[in-house]
């Protein structure tokens, strides 16, 4: 795909007259008034032909925001990142349509779009993956279920797989994502993208559905640097699953539904309109220098030298329990953090010396006593000594 910069280049190699701040400044201005929906290559025709210069064959069909689109309009063109690939369906028992349904995403929004027949090949050979950046041309919008509006392209439609292009403006499923930390009881049955590690699978169940038939459920946990939550997967995406879930696989989960369960607690349910697959993340980070901590942090792990005698005294928590804690200090070249150590893990860092090393993993980071960032320990976390170090 040509740059904008390519474009401008062209223009002033053409007519020599004009300086490049002069194009630029017309094109902001045309930037104004078309709202943002017509592309920079587009407008910056128009802009060359005020100077007696075409660009006919460089720049590309018109090409709309994902935001700007309603239902109803024909002959649109549409370029965003695909963040979600659904398997290709035929449209009835009966009928020779078959149809492939993506989601796709510019900076302005996401949008459903449906591949028809011919089209729908592109997903059945593998040529359309997530992650590529794609252009529709001339696809009809329509309403589709619950009233969002969705992008079709049929025989009269094409699509381009577009290389090389600036990413600017197409986000990554990663940026897409919400932090499950900020997953909350508000957006109940709202629809959101997460990614994380699967922490946890737990066992597979079935039951029965209406007509005597079998249903299909199963529960895993998946977490991010923020913290930890539920995922329930249902029917047939639980034998989808089946084949990836592991503990440790990174994972993409697009388009799943928060709900609550009985409990009250906030989880998050995978069914058919929902793509999970794996995910290539940068490898985790073993340990974090102690500057980088930040409150709210989960399963995180840190190395360090024990800077104060750990004290150990029994406290009673909110449940009435009576349990040990150890509180002591470390430090590494970037600051000091104090530690909290419950449990079994009290006991264990109770005979740690200053000017020992040790090791945290699996911890959480919180506000602490006078406001200080501490570091507490969980039943998952693991406390070694120098001598497993």
């Amino acid at each position: 795909m040509t740059s904008i910069d390519d474009l401008v280049d062209t223009i002033v190699s053409q007519n020599p007259k004009v300086s490049r701040e002069t194009i630029l400044r017309r094109l902001e201005e045309e930037r104004k008034k078309s709202g943002g929906l017509i592309s920079d290559e587009v407008l910056l025709r128009a802009v060359a032909a005020e100077f007696g210069v075409k660009l006919a064959g460089v720049v590309r069909e018109p090409s709309l925001a994902v935001g700007s689109l309603v239902a109803g309009l024909n002959d649109v063109s549409v370029t965003g990142r695909i963040i979600a690939v659904y398997p290709p369906k035929a449209l009835s028992k009966t009928s020779r349509s078959r149809f492939a349904s993506l989601l796709v995403a510019d900076k302005s929004g996401t949008i459903r779009v449906v591949l028809w027949n011919d089209k729908a090949k592109l997903v059945d050979s593998g040529k359309i993956k997530t992650g590529h950046v794609v252009r529709f041309i001339h696809g009809y919008t329509r309403e589709g279920r619950f009233g969002r509006v969705e992008l079709h392209v049929s025989e009269k439609g094409d699509v381009e797989i577009l290389e090389n292009v600036e990413t600017e403006g197409y986000p990554t499923i990663t940026e897409l994502a919400t932090k499950i930390a900020k997953i909350t009881s508000a957006a109940k049955n709202k629809r959101v993208n997460i990614v994380g590690r699967v922490r946890e699978v737990l066992s597979e169940s079935t039951f029965e559905k209406e007509g005597s038939e079998t249903g299909k459920v199963m529960r895993f946990v998946l977490a991010d640097e923020t913290g930890e939550i539920p995922v329930v997967v249902w029917n047939e995406k639980v034998d989808e699953a089946k084949g990836f879930l592991k503990e440790g696989v990174a994972l993409q989960v697009v388009n799943a539904k928060v709900r609550r369960n009985p409990d009250g607690k906030v989880e998050i349910h995978v069914d058919h309109e929902t793509y999970m697959d794996v995910l290539r993340l940068p490898p985790k980070k073993e340990f974090w220098k102690i500057a980088e901590l930040k409150e709210g942090m989960k399963n995180i792990s840190v190395q360090g030298v024990v800077a104060t005698k750990p004290l150990l005294r029994k406290v009673k928590t909110t449940r009435g329990e009576t349990v040990n804690l150890a509180v002591f200090e470390i430090r590494d070249e970037t600051g000091s953090i104090w530690v909290s150590a419950w449990r079994k893990n009290a006991e264990k860092t109770a005979t740690l010396k200053p000017g020992e090393k040790v090791a945290i993993r699996n911890a959480d980071v919180k506000m602490g006593f006078a406001g200080q960032l501490e570091i507490t320990t969980r039943s998952a976390t693991i406390i070694e000594k120098p001598s497993t170090l």
